[in-house]
Protein backbone atom coordinates (compact mmCIF):
# COMPACT_ATOMS: atom_id res chain seq x y z
CA UNK A 1 0.00 0.00 0.00
CA UNK A 2 1.04 3.58 -0.65
CA UNK A 3 -0.15 6.82 0.94
CA UNK A 4 -2.62 8.88 -1.08
CA UNK A 5 -2.47 12.64 -1.61
CA UNK A 6 -5.41 14.69 -0.42
CA UNK A 7 -6.16 18.39 -0.87
CA UNK A 8 -7.68 19.58 2.40
CA UNK A 9 -9.35 22.97 2.44
CA UNK A 10 -10.70 25.32 5.06
CA UNK A 11 -13.28 27.57 3.46
CA UNK A 12 -13.73 31.02 4.97
CA UNK A 13 -15.73 34.17 4.28
CA UNK A 14 -12.82 36.63 4.47
CA UNK A 15 -14.24 38.10 7.70
CA UNK A 16 -13.09 35.55 10.26
CA UNK A 17 -15.72 32.81 9.88
CA UNK A 18 -14.89 29.33 8.64
CA UNK A 19 -17.21 26.78 7.05
CA UNK A 20 -17.62 23.33 8.58
CA UNK A 21 -19.73 20.42 7.38
CA UNK A 22 -21.23 17.69 9.55
CA UNK A 23 -20.45 14.25 8.12
CA UNK A 24 -23.65 12.32 7.36
CA UNK A 25 -24.52 8.80 8.49
CA UNK A 26 -23.39 7.60 5.03
CA UNK A 27 -19.94 9.26 5.30
CA UNK A 28 -16.91 7.05 4.73
CA UNK A 29 -15.65 7.61 8.28
CA UNK A 30 -16.42 9.54 11.46
CA UNK A 31 -20.15 10.11 10.77
CA UNK A 32 -21.63 12.97 12.79
CA UNK A 33 -18.26 14.72 13.13
CA UNK A 34 -17.73 18.31 11.99
CA UNK A 35 -14.99 18.72 9.43
CA UNK A 36 -13.57 21.01 6.77
CA UNK A 37 -13.48 19.83 3.16
CA UNK A 38 -11.08 17.51 1.37
CA UNK A 39 -10.64 15.37 -1.69
CA UNK A 40 -8.11 13.18 -3.44
CA UNK A 41 -5.67 14.67 -5.92
CA UNK A 42 -6.29 13.03 -9.28
CA UNK A 43 -3.53 12.02 -11.70
CA UNK A 44 -2.32 15.00 -13.78
CA UNK A 45 -4.25 17.54 -11.70
CA UNK A 46 -2.77 20.69 -10.16
CA UNK A 47 -3.44 21.39 -6.51
CA UNK A 48 -5.53 24.43 -7.42
CA UNK A 49 -7.62 22.44 -9.91
CA UNK A 50 -8.24 19.72 -7.31
CA UNK A 51 -9.26 22.25 -4.67
CA UNK A 52 -11.54 24.07 -7.11
CA UNK A 53 -13.19 20.81 -8.20
CA UNK A 54 -13.71 19.61 -4.63
CA UNK A 55 -15.02 22.94 -3.30
CA UNK A 56 -17.56 23.10 -6.14
CA UNK A 57 -18.57 19.45 -5.60
CA UNK A 58 -18.93 19.73 -1.82
CA UNK A 59 -20.20 23.30 -1.40
CA UNK A 60 -21.40 24.35 -4.90
CA UNK A 61 -19.44 27.63 -4.58
CA UNK A 62 -16.48 28.60 -6.75
CA UNK A 63 -13.31 29.55 -4.85
CA UNK A 64 -12.55 33.28 -4.87
CA UNK A 65 -9.03 32.83 -3.47
CA UNK A 66 -6.89 29.74 -2.80
CA UNK A 67 -3.82 29.90 -0.52
CA UNK A 68 -1.63 26.91 0.32
CA UNK A 69 -1.05 26.71 4.09
CA UNK A 70 1.14 23.67 4.54
CA UNK A 71 1.50 19.91 4.31
CA UNK A 72 0.69 17.20 6.86
CA UNK A 73 1.75 13.55 6.90
CA UNK A 74 -1.35 11.88 8.33
CA UNK A 75 -1.03 8.45 9.95
CA UNK A 76 -4.26 7.21 11.52
CA UNK A 77 -4.78 3.99 13.43
CA UNK A 78 -8.60 3.82 13.39
CA UNK A 79 -9.44 3.26 10.66
CA UNK A 80 -5.90 2.45 9.52
CA UNK A 81 -4.93 4.96 6.87
CA UNK A 82 -2.03 7.06 5.61
CA UNK A 83 -2.22 10.11 3.40
CA UNK A 84 -0.35 13.30 2.62
CA UNK A 85 -2.62 16.28 3.22
CA UNK A 86 -1.81 19.45 1.30
CA UNK A 87 -3.79 22.08 3.21
CA UNK A 88 -5.38 25.21 1.73
CA UNK A 89 -7.36 28.22 2.85
CA UNK A 90 -10.17 29.01 0.40
CA UNK A 91 -12.26 32.18 0.42
CA UNK A 92 -15.81 31.64 -0.84
CA UNK A 93 -18.97 33.75 -1.01
CA UNK A 94 -21.20 32.51 1.84
CA UNK A 95 -24.32 33.39 -0.19
CA UNK A 96 -23.30 30.78 -2.79
CA UNK A 97 -22.55 27.95 -0.35
CA UNK A 98 -24.86 24.96 0.02
CA UNK A 99 -24.49 21.20 0.43
CA UNK A 100 -23.46 19.69 -2.88
CA UNK A 101 -22.98 16.12 -1.67
CA UNK A 102 -25.83 15.24 0.71
CA UNK A 103 -24.64 11.64 0.87
CA UNK A 104 -21.47 12.93 2.58
CA UNK A 105 -22.71 15.93 4.58
CA UNK A 106 -26.02 16.77 6.24
CA UNK A 107 -25.43 20.23 7.71
CA UNK A 108 -23.21 23.28 7.23
CA UNK A 109 -22.21 25.91 9.77
CA UNK A 110 -20.22 29.14 9.68
CA UNK A 111 -18.30 29.73 12.91
CA UNK A 112 -15.30 31.48 14.39
CA UNK A 113 -12.26 29.22 14.80
CA UNK A 114 -12.61 29.50 18.60
CA UNK A 115 -16.28 28.45 18.57
CA UNK A 116 -16.18 25.05 16.85
CA UNK A 117 -19.07 22.60 17.25
CA UNK A 118 -18.66 19.08 18.67
CA UNK A 119 -17.90 16.35 17.86
CA UNK A 120 -14.99 17.21 15.62
CA UNK A 121 -13.27 15.06 13.01
CA UNK A 122 -10.05 13.55 14.38
CA UNK A 123 -7.94 15.56 11.91
CA UNK A 124 -9.68 18.95 12.20
CA UNK A 125 -7.62 20.44 15.03
CA UNK A 126 -4.27 19.72 13.33
CA UNK A 127 -5.61 21.15 10.06
CA UNK A 128 -6.89 24.35 11.68
CA UNK A 129 -3.54 24.82 13.43
CA UNK A 130 -2.12 25.72 10.00
CA UNK A 131 -4.50 28.70 9.60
Amino acid sequence: MKPSVSCVFVCHDGDGKILLARRSAQARDEPGAWDCGAGALEFGETFEAAVTREVVEEYVAAPLEIVQLGVRNVLREDPPSHWVAVVFSVRVDPAQVRIGEPHKFDELIWCAPGELPEPRHSQLEATLALL
